[in-house]
């Protein structure tokens, strides 16, 4: 006999309850993490058609009664399921999609980047009305100093230093000397070469070709370019600068200190104020002046050095620092400061750069190893580019050397070679690297004649303003320029074809 229908809906019931906690509880469960996860969206739709979103704030069924609703079955679940038929009045609760979480951000992607954009071109417009005057003045004052060599100094001086030191080892890296070959035409005739004088200090021995080679015709055979009636002021000469960059040339000067006198010239720019000096071989000096070349590293620092004319320091002397001193009666030495040269009343003029590179006649052993305090932050000491140095011998010459494709330690040598018995490095770079000599007739613009071969400094770069500061050397009288040949022509500084004679 079937069950009295209480004790079958008893029975029923009994054995869903403990089915509808677990369930309850599960779907409660499942429903806090997907409305925390999720935020999914319920509307309500009437059965007249009309949509209304079911929210907490707007929807008076309590979480429990609407697990337990007629036809509410999978109101929990994410997914939508198919609309169910309801009676008339009845509404009919249909789940949707969820939405994804919209993330939090500041300010609309566009809008962000047009403020960015805003604020950095308001940035580079502060930044050019600051710097436009400063940059304006490099490129326009006086001198012949190129565009390149404008622009690097200014970055130097507004805080580039090491982005121009950095570019400039780039450019090395991907242009660096070849190695091999002969100089074009061989070694060239001295332009401006003159009739041998006798007279002054003797002539120095002949230098060498570099090591394990033989020497090419003219090699380091001193030939005149500046004779007075006492002998000859200025002699010049051409090597190799070493055994594996054999395709190019560098230029010696030699200087009988007897006949002629040095003097220190400020640059517009380095040191810069107001000297007794003028920035340039002005046409008074024109008269006699036989060479002139550039001094040493920037004075800001690079040349960890100082500098001294009329009495006042430009920047502090330095001791054990290499010194380029000119005394009152004209005559150069070279020392380490403070042991070797020092300070006194006859001390005209000082200009110091780096540490000595020769010493007691020996180029010294951190040419190949030493750091920026030694030789300078520019390229390195190994790099083979535009270098130059002076120094004196043991007779009181003054040697000048200037080229490419030199190293310290060959610089140095070549240095040695000539005879000098204490010398420094000077200036580094094509752009600043310049020797030159005149033929002085006791008017100004005298004929000028570049040092080596490729120089890229004009010969007459001195004869006008320079930003950078330099040394001169002129004839000790205007009457010892009886000896030296008319001045009919200038030459612009342009080194003559190989094998030619220069006719004035």
């Amino acid at each position: 006999m079937a069950p009295p229908s209480s004790a079958v809906a008893s029975s029923d019931t009994d054995s869903t309850d403990h089915a509808d906690e677990s369930d309850e509880a599960g779907a409660a469960d499942a429903a806090d993490a997907a409305d925390a996860l999720n935020s999914p969206t319920v509307a309500t739709t009437a059965v007249d058609g009309t949509a209304q979103p079911a929210t907490e704030e707007n929807d008076p069924t309590p979480d429990d009664a609407r697990h337990d609703e007629p036809g509410a079955e999978g109101t929990d679940s994410a997914a939508p399921g198919p609309t169910t038929d309801a009676a008339e009045g009845e509404t009919v609760t249909i789940a949707t999609s969820p939405e994804p979480r919209r993330r939090f951000r500041l300010l609309p992607r566009r809008r962000w980047l047009r403020r960015t954009l805003a604020a950095l071109a308001v940035v580079v417009v502060l930044l050019a009305v600051l710097v436009t005057p400063s940059l304006v003045h490099a490129l326009t004052r006086p001198g012949s100093d190129t565009v390149a060599a404008r622009l690097a100094e200014w970055g130097r001086d507004h805080g580039l230093g090491p982005v121009v030191t950095w570019l400039e080892a780039r450019q090395y890296d991907l242009d660096q000397p070849p190695t091999g070959g002969a100089p074009p035409g061989g070694i060239p005739h001295a332009p401006g070469a003159v009739t041998d004088r006798p007279g002054g200090i003797p002539v120095p021995p002949p230098l060498p070709a570099p090591d394990g080679l033989p020497p090419l015709p003219g090699e380091g055979q001193w030939q005149p370019v500046v004779s007075t009636p006492h002998g000859d002021a200025v002699r010049m000469t051409t090597v190799r600068p070493d055994a594996a960059h054999t395709s190019f040339l560098v230029g010696v000067l030699w200087m009988d200190p007897t006949l002629v006198r040095g003097v220190l010239h400020p640059g517009t720019e380095d040191p810069g104020g107001d000297w007794s000096v003028p920035a340039s071989v002005d046409p008074d000096e024109q008269r006699t002046v036989v060479s002139a070349f550039s001094a040493g590293f920037r004075l800001q620092g690079d040349s960890h050095g100082g500098w001294y004319l009329d009495g006042r320091e430009a920047r502090p002397l330095v001791p054990g620092a290499a010194s380029l001193v000119i005394h009152r009666n004209g005559t150069a030495d070279v020392g380490a400061w403070g042991s070797e040269v020092r300070m006194g009343p006859d001390v005209a003029a000082v200009r110091q750069n780096l540490i000595p590179l020769v010493d007691h006649g020996v180029v010294d052993p951190t040419c190949a190893t030493g750091g920026t305090a030694e030789w300078g932050s520019t390229v390195g000491q190994a790099a083979y580019i535009n270098r130059s140095a002076f120094g004196v011998t043991a007779t009181g010459a003054e040697i000048y050397v200037g080229g490419p494709a030199l190293s310290v330690c060959t610089l140095g040598e070549i240095l040695r070679s000539a005879g000098a018995v204490r010398g420094m490095e000077l200036d580094i770079n094509p752009a600043w690297v310049s020797g030159a000599y005149f033929h002085p007739t006791g008017q100004p613009r005298p004929d000028a004649f570049q040092l080596f071969p490729g120089e890229q400094v004009g010969a007459q770069h001195y004869l006008q303003p320079s930003s950078r500061d330099f040394v001169s050397f002129d004839l000790r009288s205007v009457a010892d320029t009886a000896g030296a040949p008319p001045s009919t022509q200038h030459h612009g500084g342009k080194h003559p074809p190989s094998g030619t004679k220069h006719h004035p």
